[in-house]
């Protein structure tokens, strides 16, 4: 049988806030959390892009250090998030040690601060043998180290699954913790991402023309989802995660419910590894309506993967105009604090649920002028009162990937 999955608690860590007042009055004040780029003194003097969507403030991190030694700062942001929605989820430790409880987070690529600084010893130490590796190192730098790092600190021992497919990875691993409760696998599981600060991972997108360049002077201006003088993305940084029960289990338990997962879909375009396509993105769309046994006039909002680059969200926008046509209002999200890459999806679902708790939608930052190849779409421009019924969360990354998670009120 097959069983609903309710969302139970949510924290996020992101460039526009990690309280969620914070957040909420970054969305109505259409504050942006883009900033100049930190120069880190090796990479930065080669790359275009001069802006960055940062983690600006402090957070107090309360981890012993038998914990932190594990640690890059990619896990400090899963275990931070991951330790919020715990608390708020009031799950007794008993239940959170059974194996009923699962993990599905990850990273774009784990730390690659920690790996610079392995690198760094391998070409530059030689002679020592590789003295200033840490015994623990590839446990701070590996791809899973989000996932491994949660279960470690609060004792899970239900299934684990990291996700690491780029732009997708926290919507695939919500999706992935939704099939896990909805079959029967898990009662509970906790879902998300994280990436940290490097300036490596803007190189890699800068290499490939895709980050903006234009509005180096003035980096609240950028990115530019939509909008005709839009150049490209804006990479960033922060953690996302939600807990989703199985509802009945939620609900005997007395926990406070934010939202249904009802539908997930995930596909691969089976072409082009970076750019994206038309058909693909329009049958994981058409996916996602199906799994959730809902018709295309019952989605409210749409949460656009909108990553601003000049292909991209025209391609976007002609998928979504086909299977939605222009009802819906759609807003892209990142442009308040860039593309948060692995954490994006997860990110946008919370923010989502925050603008449907509240009542409102939040406006595309920047989309002064739509480019009229993107003008079919009912574009939020505005702060707007919204009764967000059903809500669409859709990303899309290199390789093909593509992903849509719809969320219902409760």
């Amino acid at each position: 049988m097959k069983r609903r999955v309710v969302i139970t608690a949510c924290s996020a860590i992101t460039p526009i806030g990690y309280n969620k007042q914070d957040i909420i009055d970054s969305l109505l004040q259409g504050k942006s959390g883009v900033a100049p780029l930190r120069d880190d003194g090796l990479l930065t003097k080669h790359i275009h892009s001069r802006v960055f969507g940062t983690v600006g403030y402090p957070i107090e991190y309360n981890f012993s250090r038998y914990f932190r030694k594990t640690m890059g700062p990619v896990a400090y942001y899963a275990c931070q998030v991951a330790k919020d929605v715990l608390e708020q989820s009031g799950l007794d430790q008993n239940f959170i040690t059974s194996g009923r409880l699962g993990v599905a987070f990850g990273s774009i690529h784990g730390s690659p601060t920690v790996q610079r600084d392995i690198y760094k010893a391998y070409f530059n130490e030689l002679d020592t043998k590789f003295s200033s590796i840490g015994a623990v190192d590839y446990l701070r730098s590996m791809v899973h180290t989000t996932a491994v790092n949660i279960t470690r600190m609060f004792g899970i021992t239900g299934r684990v699954i990291s996700s690491s497919t780029a732009c997708t990875t926290s919507s695939q691993s919500i999706g992935y913790g939704y099939e896990a409760i909805k079959f029967g696998m898990q009662d509970a599981m906790l879902c998300g991402g994280a990436d940290e600060y490097d300036t490596t991972t803007v190189a890699v997108f800068d290499n490939l023309l895709a980050c903006s360049v234009k509005y180096n002077e003035t980096p609240e201006c950028t990115p530019r989802p939509f909008d005709s003088k839009r150049d490209g993305l804006v990479v960033g940084e922060g953690g996302g995660a939600v807990m989703l029960e199985e509802y009945e289990f939620a609900k005997k338990r007395g926990a406070t419910i934010l939202g249904e997962i009802i539908g997930f879909a995930c596909n691969n375009n089976g072409g082009d590894l970076i750019l994206p396509n038309h058909d693909g993105i329009k049958a994981t769309l058409k996916l996602a309506l199906e799994n959730a046994e809902i018709t295309h006039e019952e989605v409210d909002f749409i949460s656009a993967h909108a990553t601003a680059t000049k292909m991209g969200d025209v391609i976007e926008a002609q998928a979504m105009h086909s299977v939605y046509g222009d009802k819906p209002l759609v807003s892209g999200l990142k442009s308040y604090m860039g593309h948060t890459m692995a954490t994006c999806g997860a990110i946008e679902l919370i923010l989502t649920l925050y603008m449907m708790e509240q009542g409102f939608i939040a406006p595309t930052l920047n989309l002064d002028k739509v480019d009229e190849r993107c003008a079919m779409l009912c574009h939020c421009q505005e702060v707007t009162d919204a009764n967000i019924n059903i809500a669409a969360i859709q990303n899309f990354a290199f390789g093909g990937v593509n992903t849509c998670v719809l969320v219902k009120k409760v």
